[in-house]
């Protein structure tokens, strides 16, 4: 019981982590498209990127892949960035449009995300022989760490569109701009070349 409740916080924590802030950004633009109506879309996207997460610590657990660091913390970045851009250019497209975009990004860039934590995950997990338990609780404290944030993202939205009379379109597009701007520092600060 111990072990599950180590590995569970590790995951909440992981996402939760102020100073780790990448994965927040990276939830909010992924989420600030949706509302509380498309709860059914959100839970997906969420899935989605923790599968995503999951199966790229899987592959680094078990030594299957190995990507350098630096290369990872500057991808990571990349992905915030085209995340939020294609949510400017989209903001005025049908709904089904930039949902299925975001629920592709939500599944292959969490793949991204994942590798940056890899090396840390396998240290931890060391030469245990059961690795797949580890990353399940793992990846459980993820997606309830994701949840949380999701849900922060769509109650503001739903007090910004509903109380202060925010479009929806400018919701997106100012939300979109600040996470970009924050994906571009750290893109320059995580330059590898």
């Amino acid at each position: 019981m111990n072990d599950f409740r180590l590995y569970t916080e590790m995951g909440l924590f992981h996402v939760l982590d102020v100073k780790a802030y990448d994965h927040i950004l990276f939830l909010i633009v992924l989420a600030v498209i949706f509302s509380f109506s498309e709860w059914k879309k959100v839970l997906w996207l969420v899935t989605l990127f923790t599968i995503g997460h999951s199966l790229s610590l899987t592959l680094a657990a078990f030594e299957i892949i190995n990507i350098k660091v630096e290369i990872i913390e500057f991808l990571i970045p990349v992905t915030i960035f085209i995340t939020g851009v294609t949510n400017i250019f989209n903001a005025k497209k049908t709904s089904k449009t930039k949902d299925s975009i975001n629920l592709i990004f939500a599944l292959y860039f969490g793949l991204i995300h994942g590798l940056g934590f890899s090396n840390y995950f396998r240290a931890m997990i060391g030469k245990e022989d059961d690795k797949l338990v580890p990353l399940a609780e793992f990846a459980l404290g993820i997606e309830a760490a994701q949840v949380i944030i999701v849900l922060l993202i769509l109650t503001i939205g739903y007090l910004l569109q509903n109380v202060s009379k925010v479009t929806k379109r400018d919701w997106i597009l100012v939300t979109s701009s600040i996470v970009i701007g924050f994906s571009i520092q750290m893109m320059l600060d995580r330059v590898f070349w």
